[in-house]
């Protein structure tokens, strides 16, 4: 984890020296299928990575926001029907623990010369997924909003509440705060990202044992209910195109929300108004409770290939998507996309929010093959207490019995 957050920092905070792009994609036969989320860096180096189809190499792909619902069973057959995977620091627990990825040191050997060192994720001592973007949720505000009634950026959650208080009371909108609270993944990494911010320890060091209910969960999860009370009462249904979509019709003006998606709230021809766009400004994540560092949790995006595929479709997979995420995917339109892992990248005004909450000091996603059972638990245990249907401690230990139930299933606890 260390060594992935420093990492993160350099890569967010200087330019990476640069690398001249494979000059093609060098395949001549294979098939190429990869499954991933759908946000406009996935987008741009898919499209760069589908340049290296041709009358022998077949190259497709299904970028979607159900992802993590259909790669792993679409990676566990023989053939498998996708080649590869786009994954998150936690997607890629999931498919770990489900054998399907193909370890990439003998590719890497062969075909990897021009990706950095910097970009390799290993996992027991195995490279295992070449990142090429780091990401954090992170605060996202509308200085034309809050400028005029004399509001500064907030810098912590109990000044973004202030701030939405200030918002609301002076008729300029009734629900200015919005964010990804829809149950399931989202909700689950809403608590995370508070639960880090009040300095939480998800499992009893060094064991698989949950360890949630606790001062800091209770506490997460009341700034949580706190904040819902600015937001819109469908609010457990936004997820990230959603809160997209309301940020650039003018429908909000503070969020904590994902860096990956500041091109779009920040394009002009996307928003509803110019000043839209031209208002939105991007920061470190908010502190929360006195806390020193923001609560978020840092990660980085990247591909890696399946296991059950051949020798050839292995190859062509690594070799279209390191061309995918190679120097050449840095243009002018892509450049603000994403806080790049590639060799060349100079961070723009949109990496500004990652940047920030890297240097606060933001911890990264706890990468651990049992996290992601965790995430689940949470994401499903927790809507009822935001409804007011369930106290805090009920909705943290039904969050608790789920995860350990899991757990157990698969060998992870006693």
């Amino acid at each position: 984890m260390k060594h992935l957050k420093t990492t993160l920092l350099a890569l967010a905070v200087a330019a990476v020296a640069g690398s001249s792009a494979m000059a093609d994609c060098g395949i001549d036969a294979g098939r190429v299928n990869i499954v991933g989320n759908e946000f406009p860096a996935i987008q741009s180096v898919m499209a760069l990575a589908s340049a290296c189809a041709g009358a022998t190499v077949t190259i497709s792909a299904n970028l979607t926001a159900a992802h993590e619902t259909v790669n792993l069973p679409g990676m566990t057959g023989n053939p498998a029907e996708y080649t590869g995977a786009v994954v998150a620091s936690s997607s890629v627990v999931a498919l770990m623990n489900g054998d399907v990825l193909r370890p990439l040191d003998d590719l890497i050997a062969q075909f990897g010369q021009d990706i950095s060192p910097s970009q390799l994720i290993r996992i027991n001592g195995q490279v295992m997924a070449v990142a090429f973007m780091a990401n954090a949720q992170h605060l996202v505000y509308r200085a034309d909003v809050l400028e005029p009634l004399g509001i500064a950026a907030p810098t912590s959650y109990e000044e973004m509440l202030a701030a939405a208080e200030a918002i609301r009371a002076a008729g300029v909108m009734q629900y200015p705060i919005i964010g990804t609270y829809k149950a399931g993944w989202n909700l689950g990494e809403e608590f995370v990202n508070m639960y880090l911010g009040m300095g939480g320890e998800f499992f009893v060091p060094g064991t698989a044992q949950v360890a949630i209910n606790n001062a800091q969960g209770l506490a997460a999860l009341e700034m949580m209910r706190t904040l819902s009370g600015y937001m819109n009462p469908d609010f457990l249904t936004y997820d990230s195109n959603a809160v997209t979509a309301e940020w650039q019709a003018g429908n909000a003006a503070l969020s904590n929300f994902w860096g990956s998606r500041m091109a779009g709230l920040q394009d002009a021809a996307l928003t509803a108004a110019p000043e839209i766009a031209q208002g939105t400004m991007a920061a470190a994540a908010p502190t929360v409770a006195g806390g020193s560092i923001p609560a978020t949790s840092l990660w980085w995006d990247g591909w890696t290939v399946a296991r059950n595929v051949s020798d050839a479709d292995a190859a062509a997979t690594f070799r279209a998507m390191a061309h995918g995420s190679s120097a050449a995917v840095l243009t002018d339109a892509s450049m603000t996309q994403a806080v790049w892992m590639v060799p060349g990248y100079q961070p723009t005004a949109a990496a500004a929010g990652v940047t920030a909450s890297i240097q606060g000091g933001a911890m990264p996603y706890p990468m651990l093959p049992y996290m992601g059972l965790m995430h689940t638990a949470l994401g499903d245990n927790l809507a009822d207490f935001l409804q007011g249907t369930e106290s805090a401690e009920q909705a943290l230990s039904d969050a608790e019995a789920a995860y350990t139930t899991a757990a157990r299933e698969r060998g992870f606890l006693n």
